[in-house]
């Protein structure tokens, strides 16, 4: 995953919706799985995506804020892996990427959905990525969806 926007390459539809992934790519091979999960639901939806990195999970917030309100994307994806370390910094990141990532879905009514492992052990993150029972990036491009699809019952 570069450092530039990556596009589905196979859309059916030019008008279907078109979401944002926003992924902290710190921990590049968990970045990678949660962001295949997402493409995957996505496609399965019949949605566009495209795909932005940023350099950590406390950049998330600005970085959906700034897909939010570009007015290109009916959903933002956020994706992204904080593994506890020996000092507060994860604490800090973890509360401010969850804190900025609602923000922005308050702010702008552009569903933001959080898809950030807060864990303990990379170990765990993995297993939450696809190794495991659950997918946290499939779950946030499904998060996204559902909150579009309300959105849209809700104010036509």
């Amino acid at each position: 995953m570069g450092t530039s926007p990556r596009s589905d390459p196979v859309a059916e539809d030019p008008a279907a919706p078109v979401y944002a992934i926003v992924a902290s790519r710190f921990y590049e091979e968990l970045a990678n799985r949660l962001v295949e999960g997402a493409e995957r639901v996505f496609r399965e939806a019949g949605a566009g995506y495209e795909v932005h990195p940023v350099p950590g999970a406390f950049e998330l917030p600005l970085a959906a804020s700034y897909c939010a309100g570009s007015g290109r994307y009916v959903g933002v994806a956020c994706l992204g892996a904080v593994i506890r370390g020996e000092t507060d910094h994860y604490e800090y990141v973890c509360s401010e990427a969850a804190r900025g990532i609602a923000r922005v879905s308050l702010d702008t009514g552009v569903p933001c959905a959080f898809g950030v492992l807060t864990v303990e052990s990379m170990e765990q993150a993995v297993a939450r990525a696809g190794g495991g029972t659950r997918h946290t990036g499939e779950d946030a491009a499904r998060a996204a969806l559902r909150m579009v699809e309300l959105r849209a019952q809700l104010h036509g």
